[in-house]
């Protein structure tokens, strides 16, 4: 899921290998949590960052903590076309080129169950920050990557974008929709050399992930969390795999969904907001009896 919220000076990324050196790129919605873990990871890989988002004041201070000349911020709101299109000339205008445009800004409205409880406005809001953003982060970022004939475009995604019942019906029908979007810009973004992706990934400690998941220690979710046995989701992993899909590494891939969800999305179908299982529920299956370790029940 989408932007996290944990304290910047927490992040660790351990040893660079300068796989996007002097590569200029926009991330917006880099005010803090994942957001602010991409641009630290981009700009100790050797890229030149424009931090963008919506809060001026923790967007300015993930440059300042820094301490870097290879990053700046520039205030962007997600759902203001002109906001995106001045990101984009302040980009150029400071690096002279964009290489990397990462669409990170997103929402989540409350997870009420009920559809009848569900409000038309909370779904128009979720859907114009988390599909209009994206759609105008690529919208203008290709203005200038065609011309160049070259570029790669990375949306984050979330794991709700393949499966349902997991979040809200806003959240997940927005990143159903980024990834379908994303999907159908490569089949014409690519014959100018531009590459796309999505990035998706599992539910990471954030401000977003809180409202679904528990994640006091020890508790359920922090079992739940760990469909890769012996393996947790951490917040640097999503930079890095962001890394990996801007570097010359992935050169030949475009159109992907990649997923770091430890198999989750093929293996648990059923942790999901409106399941019917509680944990360590023991269901009965050919006459045999089967533990669910990692089902949580997360509607009481």
């Amino acid at each position: 899921m989408a932007p996290a919220a944990a304290p910047f000076s927490q992040v660790e990324v351990g040893k660079r290998y300068g796989k996007i050196d002097w590569q200029s790129g926009t991330n917006h919605g880099s005010g803090q949590g994942i957001g602010a873990c991409i641009t630290k990871v981009f700009v100790d890989e050797g890229a030149k960052v424009v931090c963008v988002d919506i809060n001026a004041k923790l967007g300015q201070s993930v440059c300042d903590k820094l301490g870097y000349k290879r990053d700046t911020f520039f205030r962007c709101d997600a759902t203001n076309e002109l906001d995106m299109e001045k990101a984009i000339k302040a980009t150029i205008e400071k690096h002279g080129k964009l290489n990397i445009m990462i669409n990170n800004a997103g929402i989540v409205d409350d997870p009420k169950r009920n559809i009848l409880d569900n409000h038309l406005s909370d779904f128009e809001r979720v859907m114009r920050v988390n599909v209009a953003g994206v759609f105008q982060g690529i919208k203008h970022a290709a203005q200038v990557m065609i011309p160049a004939k070259t570029g790669s475009i990375i949306n984050l995604g979330s794991i709700s974008g393949s499966v349902g019942g997991i979040t809200s019906h806003a959240y997940c029908s927005s990143k159903h929709a980024v990834v379908g979007f994303t999907k159908n810009a490569v089949a014409e973004l690519g014959k100018h050399g531009i590459s796309e992706n999505c990035l998706s990934s599992y539910a990471v400690y954030s401000s977003l992930t809180k409202k679904f998941f528990d994640f006091e220690e020890g508790g359920p979710q922090k079992r739940a969390i760990t469909s890769l046995e012996g393996v947790v989701l951490q917040q640097e992993d999503l930079p890095n795999a962001a890394v990996y899909m801007a570097s010359d590494d992935a050169r030949f891939m475009s159109g992907h969904d990649l997923m770091l969800d430890g198999g989750f999305t093929v293996t648990n179908p059923s942790f999901r907001l409106f399941s019917r299982f509680a944990l360590l529920f023991g269901l009965h299956f050919l006459g045999k009896e089967i533990r669910i370790d990692s089902v949580v029940r997360v509607d009481e």
